[in-house]
């Protein structure tokens, strides 16, 4: 089939849309290109589906409770977040009785902003977006009953690892604490996610952090 492995998942999605809102899982290690093929997929789908994007960043614990439990440098890691929550959200939206707010996640303060979006009532497909959709672990095992299609983006981990070294530097860590991010937090997340997630419906190989892909 011709066209990018985005190109095709959009016309998929719109080939399959019926009239029931559908949720649509998109997963993979940090620094493969999540939030961007969502918003992207998202676009594609604009005048064919009305489509919004849920991601799973929005149910980090707050910094408060991090370090209350000691979790505080591990941020990131998937006991830092909200699983219960988040499947709570994923039922209402499968749900389709109406309007959902959901939370947000805003990176230049580190905090989730509760109903900092809502998931209109309208909305027919909902991508929803994040590190540990697809994780081999019971609690977020749940998650997937509420997922119509699968999706994961594969990138090798050394292109990951670059990413993510170039991400840390571009917020001025460098030197012990750039190393000690890397090997603390961020390596260890990357390697349970390429190592323990389940297998997709569809596997998206994205090698260009511009946003290019290729799938199957």
């Amino acid at each position: 089939m011709a066209g990018s492995g985005l190109d095709r998942l959009a016309d998929r999605l719109a080939a399959e849309q019926g009239a029931d809102r559908r949720i649509v899982a998109v997963a993979g290690a940090p620094g493969s290109g999540k939030s961007t093929f969502a918003e992207r997929l998202r676009d594609r789908l604009e005048g064919r589906v009305a489509a919004q994007v849920l991601a799973m960043d929005g149910f980090h614990y707050d910094d408060l409770v991090l370090e209350a439990r000691g979790d505080r440098p591990r941020k990131g890691a998937p006991h830092t977040f909200d699983v219960d929550g988040l499947a709570a959200t994923l039922a209402r939206i499968a749900g389709d009785r109406g309007a959902v707010a959901v939370p947000v996640f805003d990176r230049a303060i580190e905090i989730a902003r509760a109903g900092a979006r809502i998931i209109e009532a309208g909305t027919r497909l909902v991508i929803a977006e994040g590190n540990y959709l697809l994780l081999d672990a019971p609690d977020w095992a749940a998650l997937r009953r509420f997922f119509d299609l699968t999706v994961f983006l594969e990138v090798p981990e050394a292109e990951l690892e670059r990413r993510l070294v170039a991400r840390w530097a571009g917020y001025g860590l460098e030197g012990a604490a750039l190393r000690e991010k890397m090997e603390g937090n961020d390596l260890p997340n990357m390697r349970l996610v390429v190592g323990r997630s389940v297998p997709a419906d569809v596997v998206v190989h994205d090698l260009d952090p511009s946003g290019a892909v290729d799938g199957s």
